[in-house]
């Protein structure tokens, strides 16, 4: 290898690892609440001059997109369910909501920094949107059987309750544990798909095996 190859594999390697020192380092000051951060901040946490963040980076929201993207695919596995569409219905909830919990948890600081991204770049808004695609056809390939019955609107429902949001609102609007929001999902999705409308009933709504007077 020549002198010039071995400069510029080093270079390279510099390279990779101070962005991935700013990555991290932002990951860092999320998890600390601070979900606005300067480049300052950033800088000082990473190790490098603020001036070399924009070596690597477009600026601050390219900054935390990526490092969104980093926490996804880490976080990825654990939706990996395990459970088949024939499976009963509780069975399959109480995995759902056990997947779902686990990736929020690991994801939760950067989540929010993509969502106030979001409102001003696109790029940020398309990754939220294919997160919640990918998040929503999974809700409809597992609860199929069950969406055949209820309908479309009960799986947009539970599209909703399953989603970070309602998580999120759980665990620091309202204060509960991971245990009791786990506890109060599975309950929400449970009753929610233990009823179903009545035809031509309106807003009737009656539990499977009770008769309708």
């Amino acid at each position: 290898m020549t002198h010039s190859a071995e400069d510029t594999d080093g270079r390279r390697l510099r390279r990779e690892k101070n962005r991935a020192a700013v990555i991290d380092a932002l990951i860092t000051l999320l998890d600390d609440g601070t979900y606005q951060p300067s480049a300052s901040q950033i800088a000082a946490r990473a190790g490098v001059s603020p001036r070399s963040l924009f070596r690597y980076f477009d600026d601050i929201d390219d900054l935390i997109q990526a490092a969104t993207d980093q926490q996804t695919q880490l976080a990825l596995p654990l939706l990996d369910l395990g459970i088949e569409p024939s499976e009963p219905t509780r069975a399959k909830i109480e995995c759902l909501v056990r997947a779902r919990i686990m990736t929020y948890e690991q994801v939760a600081p950067a989540a929010r920094a993509l969502r106030v991204v979001a409102t001003r770049r696109q790029p940020a808004a398309s990754a939220l949107q294919r997160h919640r695609a990918f998040l929503a056809n999974q809700l409809r390939e597992l609860f199929a059987p069950e969406a055949a019955t209820y309908g479309e609107a009960t799986l947009a429902t539970l599209g909703v309750l399953c989603s970070f949001e309602s998580y999120d609102l759980l665990r620091v609007v309202h204060g509960m544990s991971r245990a009791e929001a786990s506890d109060a999902l599975i309950s929400a999705v449970g009753a929610l798909l233990a009823v179903h409308a009545q035809p031509g009933a309106g807003t009737t709504y009656v539990a499977p095996g009770q008769e309708v007077h």
